[in-house]
């Protein structure tokens, strides 16, 4: 029970990686904070989490809305006393060439991603503080916060900024006992991933077998897609970590896409 009794605060945990986290940290002994814009989701991933013996509860959370996301760490705080840990995981993707895309597609995934982090970072570590127990905050980077790929110059922007993001909030948390660290994953098949596939696939004229082994995969070193066990168990290991000899770093989960 690597995280007994800690409180963990999941953003866009109804479905795919986050929701992987959730489960994972329950089993762990985490109490579990599902934040997502998909109320009824996250009520249901909820459930499944007490259902199973664990300890959850749902908040409707926007995270480019600061009221809504103040609201809702407050809410985590006032069931369970703190928040220990913040898993920043909400995100879109939208592919398009430079050239073509609009401004407002722009600006709205770098809201998800940036502004996100920067708003549900803000409350957490309010909250960390005065809780007095310090915490960990981690966000959900990918291989594109260190690499870079056609048709996604906004996401690859975001996923660079919460390097940035974390490295300050190391320096900034460390007297406090918080520490900031980025999972960067490479592919996971997702539905945000798989929607990806017939547009890449579109974009640049090739099937989609050739989106998923020429493009997607071609630089790991098995051909495989990372899980979302994977990254749920580099989440949990990042979390237990006691110290903050361990803090401001991007660790890559990737099959060897990416290599630091």
């Amino acid at each position: 029970m690597l995280l007994k009794d800690k409180v963990a605060l999941i953003t866009g945990a109804a479905s795919g990686i986050g929701k992987e986290i959730a489960m994972e940290y329950a089993k762990q002994g985490a109490k579990i904070v599902i934040a997502d814009m998909a109320l009824e989701a996250a009520s249901a991933t909820a459930k499944e989490i007490e259902q199973a013996g664990g300890t959850a509860m749902a908040v409707a959370m926007n995270v480019t809305d600061e009221a809504q996301v103040d609201q809702g760490v407050a809410d985590a705080v006032a069931a369970y006393g703190s928040v220990d840990v913040l898993i920043s995981n909400a995100g879109i993707q939208i592919i398009s060439p430079i050239v073509d895309l609009s401004l407002d597609n722009w600006k709205k995934l770098i809201a998800i991603h940036l502004d996100g982090a920067f708003l549900t970072t803000r409350a957490c570590m309010r909250a960390m503080i005065a809780s007095g127990k310090g915490g960990s905050v981690i966000y959900m980077g990918s291989v594109h916060s260190h690499e870079a790929s056609p048709l996604k110059a906004p996401y690859v922007a975001a996923k660079h900024g919460l390097v940035g993001l974390a490295k300050v909030v190391a320096k900034e948390g460390a007297k406090n006992n918080i520490r900031a660290n980025v999972i960067c994953p490479g592919f996971v098949r997702t539905p945000l991933v798989d929607k990806q596939i017939p547009e890449q696939a579109k974009e640049l004229g090739i099937s989609e077998a050739d989106v998923i082994k020429n493009v997607m995969l071609k630089e790991t070193v098995d051909g495989e897609f990372t899980t979302v066990q994977d990254v749920a168990q580099t989440a949990i290991f990042l979390a237990a970590f006691a110290t903050n000899a361990l803090t401001g770093q991007s660790i890559t989960v990737s099959h060897g896409w990416h290599m630091q």
